[in-house]
Formats: C-alpha cells, sequence, structure tokens
C-alpha cells in the first residue's frame, strides 16, 4: 500500500509527480531542485542552492512525519561535477553520522535550468 505525501511548505509537484511517497515505513521524496514555492530558481552559491533544496526536502518529510535524520539514500544530479566540492562543503551540515548512502550523477541537464536536484529516500 501507498501514500501520498504533500504539503504546500514546499514547492507543489506537478500533476504528474506526487512529492513523496510513503510505502512499507519508506518515504521517497522526489527529485527537489534549488526553487522556491513561487516556482523561481534560488541563484547564487552552490551553499545557496543545496540549502533551499534541503528546506524543500525537509518540509516534505515533516509532512510524512519523518526528518532530514531518517534519511537513508540520497541521490544528486548535477550539470556540472565542478560543483561537486562546494557541495561536499555544505553537505554534512544537514546529516549526523552515519551519513546516508549517497550516489552523485552527472546530467546534461535539469528541470527550469537547475543544476542541482537531490532526490532521498527515509524512514518513516
Amino acid at each position: 500500500m501507498k501514500k501520498q505525501i504533500s504539503t504546500k511548505d514546499a514547492p507543489d509537484a506537478k500533476h504528474i509527480l506526487s512529492q513523496a511517497i510513503e510505502a512499507n515505513g519508506f518515504i521517497f521524496v522526489s527529485g527537489q531542485i534549488h526553487i522556491l514555492q513561487d516556482n523561481t530558481l534560488v541563484d547564487g552559491s552552490t551553499k545557496d542552492k543545496v540549502t533551499q533544496i534541503f528546506k524543500n526536502i525537509e518540509a516534505i518529510l515533516l509532512a510524512a512525519g519523518s526528518s532530514l535524520d531518517a534519511i537513508v539514500k540520497v541521490v544528486i544530479y548535477v550539470t556540472d561535477m565542478g560543483l561537486m566540492p562546494e557541495l561536499n562543503d555544505i553537505y554534512p551540515k544537514f546529516f549526523t553520522e552515519p551519513y546516508p548512502v549517497r550516489e552523485a550523477v552527472c546530467v546534461k541537464s535539469l528541470p527550469l535550468g537547475a543544476d542541482i536536484e537531490i532526490s532521498v529516500v527515509a524512514v518513516k
């Protein structure tokens, strides 16, 4: 059985996807880009972008009754692997040890011209 998770505290998921799905004690959060609730991209440093992404993820997890501490897997998509050193500097500020498992994938492009997208899996 799966349950849709939705919150107004994160950018709206378009009608073709869910912000998150809860199933079998796990919460699968759709990829989040550095976007505000009014659908404008956050410009600035990688730190600014990643901070906004995790604000969005945290809002969705809270709506599901979970938190950033419950994340077990992170998938990061970037349009330039040159962003990874700065991303690696800010990334640990969102987690405590043991850190979630992580993948980083370089892609040609992301929605709305974003250069970073992050999806997570958390436990309830």
